[in-house]
């Protein structure tokens, strides 16, 4: 908040009025300023405080009895605390302003009233007197259906007055007044308006960067209740309109500064740091826990469920349209506005496979031969050799046996199930980390021990003999083996279970990973996370191996273990599950309540891409999964539906965030005769071909002109979906890359289309047998020795084409 001249910064609110300002031990307020007895009604406040200043007599009655006054100077610990105390509320310190500055409420507010006027007349005493609006407009920090205002008429509300100036020139003018509170001046086109250079009265850019930050994207994402936010340098230089500014984005956004004008804790980013990618995430509400042993999320802003296709004739640009709407999927409308131009193409498409690179995008073509087993899921054979060590299947020693397999469809659906960035609000348990399986003892046996460990925290293994594994060099599965062989038993192997248990309990098992305690081959009875590193205890009355546990859930009387886990425990004390066995789903459902949401609420937007899906049956390739793309059908929705599949036995559905982007050829097969059910479910948009968009000179060839009137032929002759598209031009910047994009190109593909009548081919291209020989040459045929010309009806042609082409109908 800027200070007025001698540093006073002062609260209106109602009839209290003070002054206070910042000193070195506190935030001081004036004698004589007034406070409110009663603050707004529902308002939580700071009685204590307040009774306790009636008390010393600092807080004395003023002669209105709505108000108290301030005795004397009286210096807070904080500058919330001081304005808690003035309005009788909670506050965060943003009631305190300097005379001549706006609060961004008050902004919003004028465009609130500005609204009105125009629905109702009202405030016409004010907003009549601008007349029509020409120059400085500015851009409405909060979603509306016209984001911009005229700014001379807000200012004007705001203070009250008609007379006022309207541009940069002096600092309480109005545009200079809501540049410097960080709302950004456009033109009447929502454009940003550059500030004019060296107006010492303007805030520099990397003022203007932290508030412009702080008003469109941290306050909006408050009023939200979002507990985190976002921010890619991107964005900020498209809303601002900012050019090759992203080192000074990237450092106002991640600075002290701007830490403390949003009060906000320092956020992670993104790397590489800085580019126009680096994004940077901000807490905004309650303080996440730092022990890692469970992981929350962030409430995030959705994008509507999209179901894409786009269709069109070949060569239309929409294979390069998919990425495009995958990236502005992902990181949203502003972000993609800087790839908008078609220099920017190399920048969107490193952005696009940086997306790929993070798995937030998938590409995949379909064929004839696509099936279930390879979109969904389905079983592989497999001879043992890909199997983890650990895995209870790696006792297959010959032969082959079927491995479950995931396909792209699942695999994304999940990935996006599962998303979540940084820390957030809420709680899941961290599906990356490691499952080990635990026994603590033998039920009705041991049930001292199995107490001791839940108890207390542990979980203790008797395995390992009386060395003390402590030491570094036992990482390593070697060096156990080595001792045990040293000091316990010179014909052990790899396979004793005091080296095998060991290594795992000792070095496999990481802090952060979690365990679950066994109760038999068919039941669980806790779980938890392991907060501590091995630890031998010489002391212990038994199983001397130790590590440190912090339990999430346990339950005396247990549950089933195939809830989680669909294979038996195995006997071992310790080992590694199969984590591609395990129903997360089901797990945090038992350890963090049924309410636990499947899907992340703070999960980012995921795109799968279907390159030619109509050259697929899709009945085939979705099965029963069609109906779960509809959008009120996706997880969360208001009509979610999931299904069993068939091979892994778990319980599917499709996330809300996972946008599909299909593309079809309409050449290659009519929309008309696409599945039934998929176009139900999908929203169609063709892309045509745009000549437009192409060069009316290329070395003397009006290119323009040639597309146009070859597919105005093709429509003529055939019909509209099977056009030539304007990518195949895009990329000629002379005669010879025309000549060749016809010849290798354009004239076959125009075979294929006529079944290789090549007088309908040469009908297209303009060439006349025996007139014109543009691109074709015809040769008249004669009747082979032995045949009669009589036998044949007509005139039989041999159509060539040309060495050298003649674009002279296309003259650039």
């Amino acid at each position: 908040m800027e200070e007025d001249e001698g540093g006073w910064l002062q609260i209106k609110k109602e009839q209290a009025l003070a002054f206070g300002k910042p000193t070195k031990s506190g935030f001081v307020v004036r004698q004589g300023s007034t406070a409110m007895r009663e603050g707004s009604p529902g308002q939580k406040r700071n009685r204590p405080e307040r009774d306790r200043l009636v008390a010393l007599g600092i807080l004395i009655p003023d002669v209105n009895p709505a108000l108290f006054r301030f005795g004397v100077d009286h210096v807070f610990n904080s500058k919330s605390l001081a304005a808690g105390v003035v309005i009788d509320g909670n506050s965060n310190g943003d009631e305190w302003r300097s005379n001549g500055a706006f609060t961004r409420d008050e902004i919003e507010g004028a465009m609130d009233a500005y609204d009105r006027h125009g629905q109702t007349g009202e405030n016409a005493d004010i907003f009549d007197q601008f007349g029509d609006p020409r120059d400085y407009w500015v851009r409405s920090s909060r979603e509306r259906k016209n984001r911009v205002y005229p700014s001379k008429p807000l200012v004007g509300f705001i203070l009250r007055k008609t007379e006022l100036n309207g541009g940069w020139g002096q600092k309480l003018d109005a545009a200079s007044r809501l540049h410097n509170l960080g709302f950004i001046i456009v033109d009447q086109e929502d454009k940003p308006i550059p500030p004019p250079p060296h107006y010492a009265h303007l805030i520099g850019d990397a003022d203007r960067i932290r508030r412009c930050a702080l008003n469109y994207f941290i306050q909006p994402a408050r009023e939200r209740d979002a507990r985190e936010v976002a921010i890619r340098a991107s964005e900020i230089a498209v809303a601002i309109g900012l050019r090759d500014a992203f080192p000074n984005i990237c450092g106002a956004l991640g600075g002290e500064k701007f830490q403390h004008l949003a009060r906000v804790p320092p956020p992670s980013h993104t790397e590489p740091n800085p580019s126009s990618s680096t994004t940077f995430t901000y807490k905004l509400a309650t303080q996440a826990r730092t022990d890692g042993a469970i992981v929350t999320e962030a409430a995030a802003v959705k994008h509507s469920t999209t179901n894409l296709i786009l269709y069109g004739p070949p060569g239309t640009g929409k294979t390069y349209r998919t990425a495009w709407e995958a990236v502005r999927l992902c990181l949203g409308d502003a972000a993609v506005e800087a790839f908008k131009e078609s220099h920017q193409r190399d920048a969107l498409m490193a952005e696009y496979r940086r997306l790929m690179a993070e798995g937030r995008v998938e590409f995949v073509t379909f064929h004839q031969s696509m099936s279930y087993e390879e979109f969904v899921e389905g079983l592989r054979p497999s001879t043992g050799d890909d199997l983890d060590e650990e895995s209870e299947e790696a006792e297959v020693k010959s032969g082959f046996h079927l491995k479950h397999h995931d396909g792209v469809f699942k695999q994304i659906s999940d990935r996006a199930r599962r998303d979540r960035v940084g820390t957030s609000s809420s709680v899941r348990l961290d599906r990356r980390a490691s499952i080990f399986k635990v026994s603590l003892g033998k039920r009705g046996i041991e049930d001292e021990r199995i107490r001791l460990g839940l108890d207390h925290g542990l979980i203790h293994v008797g395995w390992g003999g009386n060395i003390d594994w402590s030491d570094k060099r036992y990482e390593d599965f070697d060096e156990i083996l080595s001792e045990w062989k040293t000091k316990k038993d010179p014909e052990a192997t790899g396979h004793d279970g005091n080296v095998v248990i060991t290594f795992s309990l000792r070095s496999d098992m990481q802090v952060g990973d979690y365990v679950v305690v066994s109760d038999g081959r068919d039941r669980i009875q806790a779980f938890g996370r392991v907060t501590g590193e091995y630890f031998y205890d010489p002391e212990a009355e038994f199983h001397p191996h130790r590590r440190q546990v912090e339990w999430l859930w346990h339950d005396d009387n247990g549950t089933e273990r195939d809830r989680i886990y669909s294979n038996g425990f195995r006997r071992h004390s310790v080992y590694k599950l199969n984590q591609s066995l395990v129903d997360w789903d089901a797990l945090e459902a038992i350890v963090l309540g049924a309410s636990t949401p499947r899907v992340s609420p703070s999960a980012r937007d995921h795109v799968l891409i279907i390159d030619e899906i109509n050259r697929a049956n899709i009945s085939k390739v979705f099965g029963e999964l069609i109906t779960l793309l509809e959008a009120d059908k996706r997880l969360g929705a208001q009509n979610e539906l999931s299904v069993v599949l068939p091979y892994s036995k778990k319980p599917f559905g499709v996330p809300a965030n996972l946008h599909i982007v299909g593309t079809m050829n309409t050449a290659d097969r009519s929309i008309a005769l696409l599945d039934t059910a998929l176009r139900r479910r999908f929203t169609f948009r063709e892309l045509m071909p745009n000549p437009m968009i192409l060069s009316t000179n290329v070395g003397g060839i009006n290119v323009q002109k040639l597309l146009t009137t070859i597919n105005d032929r093709i429509e003529y002759l055939f019909d509209r979906e099977h056009q030539i598209g304007h990518a195949y031009f895009t990329g000629c910047t002379t005669r010879d890359d025309v000549e060749e994009v016809m010849r290798d190109k354009v004239i076959p593909l125009l075979a294929e289309y006529f079944y290789e009548d090549w007088s309908k081919v040469a009908a297209v291209l303009g060439d006349k047998a025996h007139v014109r020989a543009g691109f074709l040459e015809v040769k008249v045929l004669a009747a082979p020795a032995g045949m009669a010309e009589d036998d044949f009806a007509g005139e039989k042609l041999r159509w060539i084409v040309k060495s050298e082409f003649d674009f002279s109908e296309f003259a650039g």
